[in-house]
């Protein structure tokens, strides 16, 4: 395997385990603490039901979502990157194009 390729398929796993990991240690342990934590102080009911009562109007969800999905993206690029460099094939060598060039020019 070329030296791209092994290159390539670490910056695929690296970039995948860091979208995998930064996920379970930021989205998904904000939904289990919130649905996990206590009343609201005020008394009012901001929790929405269909997402397992997770306060929608927490700072911890408007900070933790913008910079998850910015890790994401940027973790995705890195896997997409991986994934060409370890599918793209390698170049021809320089000398290998200099013999086509000068058997074409002798056939003409």
């Amino acid at each position: 395997m070329a030296k791209d390729k092994v290159i390539g398929a670490l910056v695929m796993i690296l970039g995948l385990g860091i979208a995998i990991i930064y996920t379970m240690g930021s989205i998904v342990d904000l939904f289990l603490m919130s649905s996990l934590g206590g009343a609201n102080p005020k008394g009012l009911d901001l929790t929405s039901s269909w997402l397992g009562g997770i306060d929608l109007f927490s700072w911890e969800l408007f900070v933790t979502l913008p910079i998850w999905l910015l890790i994401v993206l940027i973790a995705i690029i890195a896997i997409w990157i991986g994934y060409s460099m370890l599918t793209t094939p390698a170049p021809v060598p320089l000398e290998e194009l200099e013999e086509e060039l000068a058997a074409e020019e002798e056939a003409e």
